[in-house]
């Protein structure tokens, strides 16, 4: 797994490669000290994981999160633990506080690898949900056997997903990236990093800024796709 590490702080970068030297799945392909040095970075080596400190100069690693298209895996590194509600409702993987201790980081890795592997089986078991696919929802003490075309759109809280349909907006404890892994991509599109949509939903499609694209859905909900997966919509649905 590819990793990228950022943190204004060089001794701090310094003693994390350390310890993830007892760690080779983890390969370092990179550090950056600040947020605009790590959005040029994720652009141009993809890595697979972030660990990311939160109070920098200028931007902080929310910032930074904000403005980055692509989607790896996110650890919080940071000498402030308030940040914590915060850093699960952007679909953070875990949160650690400095100095980082050794047992800490190993189970936080072994867990990232866990979670890779069911996700893997869990792909290879099951076929890719179409429009045409029945599904079983529950939420709390209300459930629902819906068809895959009803639902709008699919929705990240943190490490819940809201799903969109009709006038009902249940919450499941599933990650975005993995709902993602499970859905047809003839059908469903992730917008960006909040949002996947359901193709056949759409109602109208317009330029948007940074080259982007505002989407308008058949409920009316706006969804911007950001710059980079708006590339990659026109490309795949281009005639």
């Amino acid at each position: 797994m590819k990793a990228l590490i950022i943190d204004d702080e060089r001794l701090a970068r310094k003693e994390l490669i350390n310890l993830l030297k007892n760690h080779p799945e983890i390969e370092i392909i990179g550090e950056c000290e600040n947020a605009e040095d790590a959005k040029e970075k994720i652009t141009e080596l993809q890595p697979d994981l972030l660990f990311l400190d939160v109070e920098m100069p200028e931007k902080t690693g929310f910032d930074l999160l904000n403005e980055i298209e692509e989607s790896p895996q996110v650890i919080f590194v940071t000498a402030y633990q308030d940040h914590a509600l915060t850093a699960f409702d952007v679909n953070a993987f875990d949160y650690l506080t400095k100095p980082v201790l050794a047992d800490r980081l190993s189970e936080t890795i072994k867990n990232l690898f866990q979670e890779k592997k069911e996700l893997n089986k869990l792909i290879s078991n099951k076929k890719k949900l179409t429009l045409e696919d029945q599904v079983f929802i529950k939420d709390g003490e209300k459930c629902w056997f819906i068809q895959m075309k009803e639902i709008v759109l699919f929705e990240s809280e943190g490490n819940y997903v809201r799903i969109i349909f009709k006038d009902f907006k249940p919450l499941i404890l599933m990650s975005l990236n993995n709902l993602e892994n499970r859905l047809s991509n003839t059908s469903f599109f992730r917008a960006n990093r909040k949002f996947i949509i359901n193709l056949h939903c759409i109602k109208h499609v317009e330029n948007w800024f940074n080259g982007g694209l505002k989407i308008t859905l058949l409920n009316n909900q706006e969804i911007e796709i950001s710059r980079r997966q708006a590339v990659k919509f026109k490309t795949q649905f281009s005639i």
